[in-house]
């Protein structure tokens, strides 16, 4: 049990304490405006329909993807929506600030390694080493929500480099591929 001399104490330290304590709430506050896609998706993926035709439209777009290389990871033609990704290797994006001539083509072992000598060893299997494994991908999502009466289509694309890491992500729904897109839905699917 507290000793009375204690609890003065503490309760002479009370409000400096609750003061401290409301200052430091207004640092947990919400941020003034909440993140948006930047830039800003194109007016052309955004367009109306008529009643009815959401379930050919959402067929129409799965083949328009899958003709332009995607691959379908969703689809729900209740609610018209439909996701699909494609990836691709980047040839020479690799790691920007790793400077590749400070390893041989087979990563410090074996012919052509180290720093500038020449060196030998052994190498068992090939895959995985040296900078021939160090190009980024870049994946590619689109997502396309038909319903109430129009088309809202996003894509967004990543670049994840040879490590795993994500190197670059942005948001990707320009005029160009939009009407792309829609162009082939209206035409039955085929681009």
């Amino acid at each position: 049990m507290l000793r009375p001399q204690v609890w003065k104490k503490v309760r002479a330290r009370a409000p400096v304490i609750g003061l401290a304590a409301l200052l430091l709430a207004g640092c947990q506050t919400l941020p003034s405006t909440l993140p948006v896609a930047e830039p800003r998706p194109a007016a052309e993926c955004r367009w109306t329909i008529g009643d009815g035709a959401v379930q050919p439209l959402v067929r129409a777009a799965v083949e328009a993807l899958e003709a332009d290389g995607f691959l379908i990871r969703h689809t729900d033609l209740a609610l018209g929506l439909v996701s699909a990704e494609r990836t691709r290797i980047l040839p020479g994006y690799g790691d920007r600030y790793d400077r590749w001539d400070s390893r041989g083509m087979f990563g410090g072992i074996g012919i052509g390694g180290g720093r500038g000598g020449v060196s030998s060893g052994v190498m068992i299997g090939f895959g995985g080493v040296g900078s021939l494994t160090r190009d980024a991908t870049q994946l590619e999502r689109v997502s396309l929500l038909a319903g109430d009466g129009e088309v809202r289509v996003s894509r967004d694309i990543q670049v994840i480099d040879w490590r795993g890491e994500l190197a670059e992500a942005r948001s990707a729904s320009t005029t160009e591929f939009c009407q792309r897109l829609r162009d082939a839905i209206e035409a039955g699917g085929r681009p």
